[in-house]
């Protein structure tokens, strides 16, 4: 069975009226479709205004004319404002649940040609959500009184073309988040697909993750530009770094203030959440936040709403939240330095980033990247010559290269090479330089961290630079030893000989005890 669902068209279907017999040489959408030599409707719904109805008794009358067989059932629904989308939506919904349209044996047919631009929009949403069942029909007029049709099904093969421009569409934005980079690392590229669909579909908080230098900055970055592309966002993008933030500063940058709240506090600040109303915030490095700020912050994230300093009333701000961290806060939130419910609402979306070392095989395509954007700030084009590349990508893909710093090495790296040549080109001599460089100073950075995390983290403002070089060794040599004893033969070797020192195991422990350091400590480390 054929079943056809419409409205009647109170300027289309009227048309011919007055002019008796010839309006069968006018063409009226409702009547046309029963004037189809190739198609049949056994059952015609038609809605109607029911200030309307002697019009619906005309045109019925006409149908039954062309096609008697056909069964007319007239539904009456009034709508005070037929351009009003929530009343006529729930006109039409009401309409499709007072029918059993599920019948599977049945075809069914919605006409979108008549009604109000209103109506036809919520038949195709009806029909979309399959509260309306079929497929969607389109009349046009033509040279005779029935005119011509279209089918429109939803559902058909034929409409692949729709699905590949929306893939299309998806991978230009999945390119657009990686700056146009043609990543090859698999993880890498799955996790951007997320972070698409994420940033597309979700105003939801966006926890970034990942060691320093893995492009957390430049990736939410992107994010706020994508949503911004797809009219999701109007505001700023708002960038803060956590890690530079201290006591009332932190309430104040934040939040903002009122004159006269603290010394020094000469006029109002709106503060940065403010600023970002409408946008996106970027919390950076947010596990080095405080406890009060992390306070305010969670319920400024649930309620937009939050007290600038000596305010006495709140302000608001309607902003998205992404924030990045290589702190573990899993952690912090056990050693009482984060807050768990902020941590709860922050990583309903939580995606690590690796580090380059991780991903190896995107440093080459990164490579091209880095020198365009060298170009587009410095003016000059720069390349390799063909063996620099070579040299520079067989130390790049190196597994004892652990790339520490990430991309900000790479661009470091890059923007130096490219900084030195001559004539455009990247040759030999600048990379073997670069490198020799960057072995050094990688031996010392590693030596650093190892300082780090013996010493804590404000060493150098409690020792001497020349002590700190002493040290450097004294742990070096503790680590490739076995024992206290074996490491205070290495370090006192001449002493020995000379007979200058009695105990070199002695010795060693009562050096390492001005630091607070023990043997086992340099060795574990």
């Amino acid at each position: 069975m054929n079943i056809l669902i419409s409205i009647l068209g109170t300027t289309l279907d009227q048309r011919g009226h007055k002019y008796g017999l010839n309006r069968w040489n006018t063409w009226r959408p409702s009547v046309a479709l029963a004037m189809q030599e190739d198609l049949h409707f056994d059952r015609y719904f038609m809605i109607y205004p029911p200030d309307y109805e002697r019009l619906m008794k005309k045109i019925s009358e006409d149908i039954k004319t062309c096609s008697p067989s056909t069964e007319i059932i007239p539904e009456a629904i009034k709508m005070d404002n037929p351009w009003d989308f929530e009343e006529v939506y729930s006109k039409l919904y009401d309409f499709s649940q007072r029918h059993d349209f599920s019948s599977e044996s049945d075809n069914y047919y919605i006409h979108i040609t008549t009604g109000t631009h209103v109506a036809q929009i919520c038949l195709f949403l009806l029909n979309e959500s399959h509260h309306l069942p079929g497929k969607l029909i389109q009349t046009q007029p033509g040279e005779s009184p029935e005119g011509s049709y279209n089918i429109i099904d939803l559902d058909l093969s034929r409409y692949d073309m729709l699905a590949k421009r929306f893939a299309i569409e998806r991978e230009n934005d999945l390119d657009f988040l990686k700056s146009g980079i043609a990543t090859k690392n698999k993880q890498f590229n799955e996790l951007i697909e997320t972070i698409e669909r994420v940033a597309i579909r979700s105003i939801e908080p966006i926890l970034l993750t990942g060691p320093t230098g893995a492009g957390k900055s430049q990736l939410a970055k992107r994010i706020y530009e994508l949503k911004k592309l797809n009219n999701q966002i109007k505001g700023e993008f708002v960038n803060v770094n956590c890690a530079t933030l201290r006591g009332d500063q932190a309430m104040s940058v934040l939040f903002g203030h009122k004159k006269g709240s603290f010394t020094g506090a000469l006029a109002d600040r709106p503060g940065l959440l403010k600023k970002a109303d409408g946008g996106i915030l970027f919390l950076d490095e947010i596990g080095e936040l405080g406890i009060d700020e992390q306070a305010m912050l969670l319920r400024a994230i649930e309620e937009k709403k939050f007290f600038p300093l000596g305010a006495d009333v709140e302000s608001e701000s309607n902003f998205e939240l992404i924030c990045g961290t290589n702190r573990d806060l899993e952690t912090a939130v056990s050693e009482g330095k984060f807050r768990a419910d902020l941590l709860a609402r922050i990583n309903l979306w939580d995606f690590q980033l690796p580090g380059l070392a991780d991903r190896r095989e995107d440093i080459e395509p990164n490579l091209e990247y880095e020198l365009k954007c060298f170009a587009e700030k410095s003016g000059k084009h720069i390349t390799f010559n063909k063996e620099a590349r070579a040299e520079f990508m067989h130390f790049a893909l190196d597994p004892a290269n652990s790339w520490r710093g990430n991309f900000r090495d790479l661009n470091a790296m890059i923007t130096r090479m490219a900084t030195l040549s001559s004539g455009g080109r990247i040759d030999e001599v600048i990379v073997r330089n670069e490198i020799t460089r960057s072995n050094k100073n990688r031996r010392t950075s590693a030596s650093d961290e190892l300082l780090t995390k013996l010493l804590g983290d404000n060493y150098r403002s409690e020792y001497d630079e020349f002590d700190l070089c002493q040290l450097r060794k004294v742990v070096e040599v503790c680590r490739k030893s076995n024992s206290r004893a074996e490491a205070g033969k290495k370090l006192f070797a001449v002493s020995r000989i000379k007979r200058n020192s009695l105990n070199d195991s002695d010795r060693l422990g009562k050096y390492l005890e001005k630091f607070n350091l023990t043997f086992q400590q340099c060795k574990d480390i």
